[in-house]
């Protein structure tokens, strides 16, 4: 593990997709990042689909289930709180979820930080 203060720059705000997901490889890891242009927040989960085992979640459509930001599988449609990482159609499936950031107009990353969304500011 690493320390809960590294965050990596990734890419520019103007990379985000707005209400959709990119992938960007942070330390050797695919991350998911989704950008909600509405409340100018922005999350960071897995790219690894654990159902289709391969890593395609930044490609799938965003949403929410009862107010709880969610993307689904572009394969088999499992929805994943982008919160937490937890599967709504199976609670003992995960992703992780990392630590996202917006400082000025720079997307920064930390896959050991225990916030695992965030605004931009």
């Amino acid at each position: 593990m690493g320390s809960n203060n590294k965050w990596v720059d990734v890419c520019s705000r103007d990379d985000l997709q707005p209400n959709s997901g990119v992938c960007a490889l942070v330390e050797d890891q695919q991350v998911a990042i989704f950008y909600m242009l509405e409340d100018e927040t922005v999350f960071a989960i897995n790219n690894y689909d654990p159902f289709g085992k391969v890593n395609v979640l930044s490609r799938g459509l965003i949403g929410d289930i009862q107010g709880e930001p969610m993307v689904s599988s572009p394969l088999y449609k499992q929805h994943f709180s982008l919160r937490t990482g937890l599967c709504v159609e199976d609670k003992m499936v995960k992703v992780n979820t990392y630590g996202v950031r917006i400082t000025g107009n720079r997307v920064e990353v930390n896959l050991y930080n225990n916030t695992p969304w965030g605004e931009a500011t």
